[in-house]
């Protein structure tokens, strides 16, 4: 039934934030307290460690890491540490590795000096031994069984004839619950091993994917998922913060993937038996998909179901392009899920019953998926690809998402296995390799008719640090502060500083810009970061490819009185020439209570500030998302998980950037650029942005929902 108050306000209800970038999250939220990060006392995991002759091989490689630090910090830390044997031994291994991407994994010789002389080696192996937030003893870890999350997944279980615990069916702790001040070290007989195989060679290895990888080599896209790194070593000039700290900065860039793949089992629940059923599976799925796959029709070019699979719209190439993610993450980093290492840290912020989800750009040409947890507690944490509910992001009441019956399921989405799960006989879940991880499904994926027009067609907010890949394939989206700080050889950890041609899919129009990144932490933000920036700024942004429409287009800010004013274009290329400029030059120092801006606290106001709502979007603004602003009042209690102040509450906005048609077939280039020609440390942000189609922002009997 149509609700009155929603038809009286159409849909000027809508709440979004488009994002917190770092100089929003500066201008409104203090900055990060990093005082005590490092004043832990009595024996620390460091200490301990330290004083053991018997684990100094792995105190050298803590050392060169520059983690020891962090073992030294409050906190609290679950260790596993190799005896100065297993180091040696494992060592060796790397040194003779026959299978390794990089000749001897980088080792000029078997020795543990050549070790220690490589930094990122000891980087990698130090972080597969360390558990961060959470303290795990023996009994913790359930008897053996299950797993637990370091750089990596780890298998845990028994060995039956000891007892002891074993690690990734190679360690063993064989010196169990040693407590420490923060934490507890565990110390074991074996180094934790690496995977040094790429995609590629993994997925031959995985014989349950037989008929996925075959159908993955006849189509060339083998190929395509067999580069580790870009070909650049990276230099920056300014790498200081706003206080004149110096920053993190990556020196290279790491270049991964994300393959899902239906194990055999599954394919045969899907009556394929062998790869000519795949390929007859594919040509149904695929023979007409020109009818409502923009991309192909727009270029003109023709679906093909011939035998030349190497075509990029052969139909068997379709499918299997569309399983594979051009960013590289492990089960928990699909989503921003809530877990024990945010809730701890009290970053986790989808609050009042915001659900983790994130687009991602795959493999065939110019398409997304969606990844969703609809569920996001600790015990609970299913993973959908592409599942579709009626009227998502539109409700019909205020403060929820919809009243019960509102959002029925069309379509369940393709359920993702995860460590917990051994559904459908498939073993190997979450399986990281040299340049990415490979997880298994338990349904088959498809971009067919109800991918363009059921599930994206909703508001697609996109987070930068899902769209800009390098932030994910480095291991910089889903990091502490405590873990940036290691990296900058303790130093500051609350931001990264980037080269300006670090993204692939950023260009810098002059040498002035600055660009940065807050790392997660209690901001009032997107997913709890902010991509920023300052300097004389002048920068464009390739942003997402999104189905053929209409939509309305918004940005997020913070107004704050640091930041500048500056002039929005779009473009269908970076050339400049290409730009047309977005409305009029946007000046964010303009207080959030500005008339001309007019926000208030809609939580004081009798409507919920209905009233106030269409003030704002008459002027061009909207408010910021109610999923994280905290409001233990509505929802399902997640809010009492989570710590954000009273005075963050309605401390951003998006704005309105107007209506365009956007076709799948075109790239869409989002231009900032200062206009104070006489300021230039002033700073311009970009957390995330909003394509919203028009028949749901105009929808005459439901409004836009606030999270």
């Amino acid at each position: 039934m149509k609700n009155h108050l929603f038809n009286i306000c159409g849909r000027l209800l809508a709440f979004g934030v488009v994002g917190l970038t770092m100089a929003a999250v500066i201008g409104c939220n203090p900055e990060p307290d990093e005082s005590d990060l490092y004043t832990a006392t009595g024996e620390t995991a460091a200490d301990f460690i330290k004083r053991k002759p018997e684990l100094s091989a792995f105190n050298n490689i803590l050392n060169t890491a520059g983690l020891d630090r962090n073992l030294s910090a409050y906190g609290e830390f679950t260790c596993f540490i190799p005896t100065n044997d297993a180091v040696v031994a494992y060592v060796n291994r790397l040194y003779n590795d026959a299978d390794a991407s990089i000749p001897h994994n980088g080792l000029s010789d078997n020795s543990l000096e050549a070790l220690i002389a490589n930094d990122s080696l000891c980087q990698d192996i130090a972080k597969y031994h360390l558990h961060s937030n959470e303290t795990l003893t023996t009994i913790d870890m359930g008897g053996g069984s299950g797993s637990i999350s370091t750089m990596l997944r780890i298998p845990i279980n028994s060995d039956g004839s000891t007892g002891k615990i074993v690690l990734n069916q190679s360690a063993t702790i064989i010196e169990p619950d040693s407590i420490v001040t923060n934490g507890v070290v565990h110390v074991i007989d074996s180094v934790i091993p690496r995977n040094t195989r790429l995609l590629s060679e993994e997925m031959e290895r995985l014989t349950e994917f037989s008929i996925f990888n075959e159908a993955l080599v006849m189509t060339g896209l083998v190929d395509s998922v067999k580069k580790s790194k870009k070909d650049v070593t990276y230099t920056i000039g300014d790498i200081n913060d706003t206080n004149g700290s110096p920053l993190y900065h990556p020196e290279d860039c790491k270049v991964m993937f994300t393959i899902f793949a239906e194990p055999d089992s599954v394919m045969r629940q899907n009556g394929i038996n062998n790869i000519n059923d795949l390929i007859a599976y594919a040509n149904r799925i695929y023979g007409d998909a020109a009818s409502w796959y923009d991309y192909p029709a727009e270029k003109g070019i023709a679906i093909s179901t011939g035998d030349d699979y190497t075509n990029r719209f052969n139909t068997l190439n379709m499918f299997v392009a569309y399983h594979i993610l051009y960013a590289g993450m492990p089960e928990d980093e699909l989503v921003y899920e809530r877990n024990t290492k945010w809730q701890r840290a009290q970053t986790w912020n989808y609050v009042n019953d915001a659900m983790p989800f994130d687009y991602y750009e795959t493999m065939l040409p110019n398409t997304i998926l969606k990844i969703w947890q609809p569920q996001p507690m600790l015990t609970r944490k299913t993973l959908y690809i592409n599942r579709y509910l009626a009227f998502n992001t539109l409700t019909d009441q205020l403060g929820t998402m919809g009243s019960a019956g509102m959002h029925p399921v069309l379509r369940e989405g393709v359920k993702i296995n995860r460590s917990t799960d051994k559904a459908n006989g498939c073993q190997s879940w979450n399986v990281q390799t040299y340049n990415g991880y490979i997880h298994s499904l338990q349904g088959m994926l498809v971009y067919d008719e109800l991918v363009p027009k059921g599930v994206l067609h909703e508001r697609l907010r996109f987070d930068s640090t899902t769209f800009l890949v390098e932030f994910i394939n480095n291991g910089i989206r889903m990091s502490t502060i405590s873990e940036m700080s290691a990296l900058n050889g303790g130093g500051s950890g609350a931001r990264v500083a980037f080269p300006l041609n670090y993204f692939d899919n950023v260009v810098s129009y002059t040498s002035e810009n600055r660009f940065r990144y807050n790392v997660k932490g209690a901001y009032n933000a997107w997913q709890s970061d902010t991509f920023q920036g300052w300097g004389d700024y002048d920068l464009a942004i390739k942003l997402p490819p999104v189905p053929t429409n209409t939509y309305e287009f918004r940005i997020f800010y913070t107004p704050m009185s640091h930041g500048g004013m500056m002039q929005f274009y779009m473009g269908s290329s970076s050339s400049l020439q290409s730009m047309m400029a977005l409305d009029i030059p946007l000046d964010v120092r303009i207080p959030i209570d500005d008339p001309r801006i007019g926000s208030t606290h809609f939580y004081e106001e009798d409507d919920l500030g209905v009233a106030t709502d269409a003030a704002l979007r008459n002027r061009g603004y909207m408010r910021g998302l109610f999923s994280y602003v905290d409001h233990p009042e509505y929802g399902d209690g997640n809010s009492t998980d989570h710590n954000m102040r009273s005075d963050l509450r309605n401390a951003s906005l998006r704005k309105i950037m107007g209506r365009m048609v956007l076709k799948q077939s075109d790239e869409h280039w989002f231009r900032i650029k200062n206009v104070i020609s006489d300021e230039t440390d002033l700073k311009w942000q970009f957390d995330y942005i909003e394509f919203v189609p028009i028949d749901v922002v105009d929808n005459d009997t439901y409004s836009e929902d606030w999270f």
